[in-house]
């Protein structure tokens, strides 16, 4: 298999425990060998022989290398928008009040189950590209705006069609249980019991990668959370929980029960749910985007999850109604300025981390015989990806060891 050489770079490599920060790379050199990298360090130490053998060479012409971004937390597929709502929020209307009223997550199930399929693709494409555009190679697109077993399959449809379609590899995540549907209203272990009939039939049509949950007081209680985590548990698949965001739950306990793959947002937790989390080897994936958007004044527990050694990953949490973000490098900024991330930890939390959250092992870093999922930027030093607002330093992006 033909090999191809990219150098005259500097390499971000962010492998754990590299002897720089960022696993800096000065005058490196990457090697690329069908969908893989074969070889990556300092190009002085590129052995003649390898070199020899790449028959394709690029000057990157002194761009910083980083590993393909992985926005590992988003909502991707949905109908409508919720700007009336945006407004409301700023007149004093609070998040669990708009939802008690049949706004919130119900009022974006109205207009997801209205859309087509090529009108709510036509519509994640747009905000496919956006994200595509700032080198982002993985995401995870969750369902849970359908809530009903067909529009529940047609929006893990698009998503993976959005996977097949465009140079990016997509993880879906089945979120029956996000919110009640009107038809259940009031009748939330009826809903979980149809939640529970739907995860087999759309696990078996090959559309759900994980699962998730949205354990709240305004969402599922721990117990059905647990119910749900038990059905996911016998299928072998992986579990996620979007966990402690308006109160302490205890849903990271739960989760990492579970071994949960993560726990995302994660404002009030606990020191025992942060010890579970570390315990059980679960991501803290944080949501800036959402902090920010809701003008929420309870910070996640950093240094609380650094205390305990649980992984920081960062995503858009990409969704219309807490978080319409789609710049990844918008929230590397928030979670340095919000959260007091330093540039290193949130880059991390794109790209290594992401991929743990993921349940992902072959990429995220750049190491030889992980996947050649790259990025080309114009910076001189990788903290200027957190730093510039509203800046695009994106080059180009390889993807596979293609060039997209």
């Amino acid at each position: 298999m033909p090999l191809t050489l990219w150098q005259h770079c500097t390499l971000a490599t962010m492998q754990p425990h590299a002897r720089q920060p960022y696993g800096l790379v000065p005058d490196g050199a990457l090697v690329v060998q069908g969908t893989n990298l074969q070889w990556v360090g300092p190009l002085a130490e590129l052995p003649e022989a390898l070199r020899a053998q790449c028959h394709t060479q690029h000057d990157a012409g002194g761009a910083l290398i980083t590993p393909g971004l992985i926005d590992c937390h988003t909502h991707l597929v949905y109908g409508g928008d919720r700007a009336a709502e945006f407004e409301q929020r700023l007149h004093g209307a609070g998040y669990e009040e708009i939802a008690r009223q049949g706004g919130g997550i119900a009022s974006t199930v109205r207009a997801t189950r209205q859309a087509s399929m090529q009108e709510l693709q036509a519509s994640a494409t747009r905000r496919l590209r956006q994200l595509l555009a700032e080198g982002v190679t993985t995401l995870e697109i969750k369902s849970g705006y359908g809530l009903a077993l067909e529009h529940e399959r047609k929006c893990l449809q698009v998503a993976r069609a959005l996977g097949t379609e465009h140079a990016v590899a997509v993880c879906t995540s089945f979120l029956g249980a996000h919110a009640l549907p009107p038809e259940f209203g009031g009748q939330s272990d009826a809903y979980m019991d149809e939640v529970l009939r739907m995860l087999p039939v759309l696990h078996a049509e090959g559309l759900v990668d994980a699962v998730d949950a949205f354990c709240e007081r305004i969402a599922f209680s721990p117990a059905q959370t647990a119910r749900l985590f038990e059905a996911a548990r016998a299928l072998g698949l992986p579990v996620k929980l979007h966990a402690e965001q308006l109160s302490d739950s205890a849903g990271a306990q739960l989760a990492a029960g579970f071994g949960a793959l993560s726990c995302d947002h994660l404002e009030w937790l606990s020191d025992e749910g942060a010890a579970a989390m570390a315990q059980a080897g679960s991501v803290a994936v944080l949501l800036p985007g959402a902090f920010y958007f809701l003008r929420e004044t309870k910070l996640p527990p950093i240094d609380l999850l650094r205390h305990h050694g649980v992984p920081l990953a960062v995503s858009t949490d990409c969704n219309p109604g807490t978080s319409p973000c789609t710049s990844l490098l918008l929230m590397l900024n928030m979670a340095c300025t919000l959260f007091r991330l330093t540039p290193e930890e949130a880059l991390a939390g794109v790209t290594r981390h992401a991929a743990r959250a993921l349940g992902l092992n072959d990429r995220g870093v750049l190491a030889p015989g992980l996947r050649a999922d790259f990025v080309l930027w114009d910076v001189s030093h990788p903290a200027q990806l957190a730093y510039a607002l509203g800046a695009k330093p994106h080059l180009q992006t390889v993807f596979e060891g293609q060039l997209r």
